[in-house]
């Protein structure tokens, strides 16, 4: 197949992207940027949802619809548009093919590097006058801080029940499997007093948080199954007995019984720590306590190489002559929560090194390659 690619004009449009400021809460200029360049190519359909109320952000989730003139059926190409901080005042450095930020703000490549192919892909149609299924192109806002613009998206206005979500890092790779998560908080009480006068009369909830976490299960649990308690926070002066500590954590599994039963498996040795606890003969001695919250934070996901939405970006490497990687992998994104709504949806890596640091790069001839591979997709 020969796809005429504008390498300039990808590589200025991804510049254009990164240089619009838009962390997570704060995507309405590259949202009201998208919905000019959308609508100055002609989508047939263009919406905003009101999913603002529920994530925060200053804009809703982004829908746009172009009709094909192909048979086969819809699908639906998907990016976000928040980035991490910092990511203010972004200014794109380019050195031959490579892409920089100045040094002190990240690039912006999660997720721009892939909102750029699906621009170029556009106007590569419309261009050519080529023949194409039915697309939906879908733009999330705050992905970055728990998927909330893919948890509040309005499904109804979608007409593919399938789809590709551009947002990895590597190339060539194809993420078919990711496990679910559990968000879980903890919080431990115990009684304050003074540290240097009266101990005795307190219980420290550091040294309680401490007892318990000792006998959990974290890091890599199985093949299958990761735990983490990743925050602690509590204590107000080093001469108080600390009477309260939050802790924060996560449980991963590709597995929802595993998940089920690791994330049991933290409560059950936090409320044995709390009941097996030395009982004191101070006056008004006060047992520990403790307050456990579990959120789910997103479904597995997991296709085989037989489904038709894997079949196709086969088939599709194929006829590029490359041969693509299909991959488990071990974190969260929006195709979570789409395959959570019956919308079979792999991930396509971007071409993405460095992500959430000020060192993030991109490869021009990366981003090239993945326009090669969506247009194809979307010629099949």
């Amino acid at each position: 197949m020969d796809i005429n690619i504008n390498r300039e004009r990808l590589a200025e449009q991804f510049k254009t992207l990164c240089e619009i400021s838009s962390p997570s809460k704060e995507e309405k200029p590259v949202a009201e940027y998208l919905k000019k360049v959308f609508k100055d190519l002609g989508a047939e359909f263009s919406f905003e949802d009101d999913s603002a109320g529920k994530t925060g952000s200053n804009s809703g989730n982004l829908i746009f619809r172009f009709k094909g003139n192909k048979n086969n059926v819809p699908i639906f190409f998907a990016c976000h548009m928040d980035t991490v901080k910092p990511g203010h005042g972004v200014a794109v450095d380019r050195h031959g093919d490579i892409f920089t930020s100045r040094g002190d703000t990240i690039l912006g490549g999660d997720d721009k590097s892939g909102i750029a192919p699906l621009i170029e892909m556009i106007r590569l149609f419309k261009e050519n006058n080529a023949s194409h299924r039915t697309l939906e192109l879908v733009f999330t806002t705050c992905e970055e801080i728990g998927l909330r613009g893919a948890k509040a998206l309005d499904y109804n206005q979608l007409q593919a029940q399938s789809g590709y979500a551009l947002d990895s890092t590597g190339i060539d790779k194809v993420i078919i499997g990711a496990p679910a998560a559990n968000r879980i908080r903890i919080d431990v009480h115990g009684t304050a007093a003074h540290a240097g006068i009266n101990p005795e009369a307190g219980v420290n909830a550091f040294v309680v948080a401490a007892g318990a976490i000792t006998r959990l299960k974290l890091g890599r649990i199985d093949e299958e199954s990761t735990a983490n308690i990743g925050i602690m926070k509590g204590g107000v002066a080093t001469n108080i007995v600390p009477k309260l500590v939050t802790l924060k954590g996560e449980i991963r599994s590709h597995s929802m019984d595993k998940l089920r039963h690791y994330t049991d498996e933290i409560k059950t040795v936090f409320l044995d720590t709390i009941a097996g606890w030395p009982v004191s003969d101070v006056p008004n001695y006060k047992p520990p306590t403790v307050d456990l919250k579990v959120e789910s934070e997103y479904p597995a996901m997991r296709l085989a190489e037989t489904d038709t939405v894997v079949d196709t970006v086969k088939q599709a490497g194929l006829a590029l002559g490359r041969e693509l990687s299909f991959i488990i992998a071990g974190g969260g994104s929006d195709a979570n929560i789409y395959n959570g709504y019956g919308l079979p949806t792999t991930i396509i890596a971007t071409g993405m090194t460095d992500v959430h640091t000020t060192d993030e790069s991109l490869d021009l001839n990366n981003m090239v390659k993945l326009t090669e591979l969506v247009y194809t997709i979307a010629c099949m």
